[in-house]
């Protein structure tokens, strides 16, 4: 199963939907998404002045930052792991010399 997750274009259209009276199941078939994932995103992301979608926007990154798959690597090690590509290493050598999976060198 490919799942994706939802775009702000269609965070900001499930608002303009339901502001024009369309149901969760209607907003769903007009994004060709399941009806769930959309039952799923009102209920995660309405606050107490309904659903917003920069507001959903927000919430939804802040959980993504908090998954188990989050990226880990900080940006200093980053800026290491680019400084050693410039010079030409492949990944394996620069996860000798970093505290890096060769991997998660791109």
């Amino acid at each position: 199963m490919n799942y994706t997750h939802l775009s702000q274009y269609e965070r900001y259209t499930i608002h303009a939907l339901l502001k024009a009276g369309h149901s969760l199941s209607e907003i769903a078939a007009l994004l060709r998404r399941h009806r769930s994932t959309i039952y799923r995103e009102v209920s995660r992301n309405s606050g107490l002045r309904g659903y917003r979608p920069k507001q959903a926007e927000l919430l939804a990154s802040q959980r993504s930052e908090r998954s188990r798959n989050a990226p880990k690597i900080s940006q200093s090690l980053w800026q290491s792991i680019a400084d050693l590509l410039r010079e030409q290493l492949s990944p394996e050598q620069i996860s000798g010399q970093l505290d890096v999976s060769h991997e998660s060198v791109p």
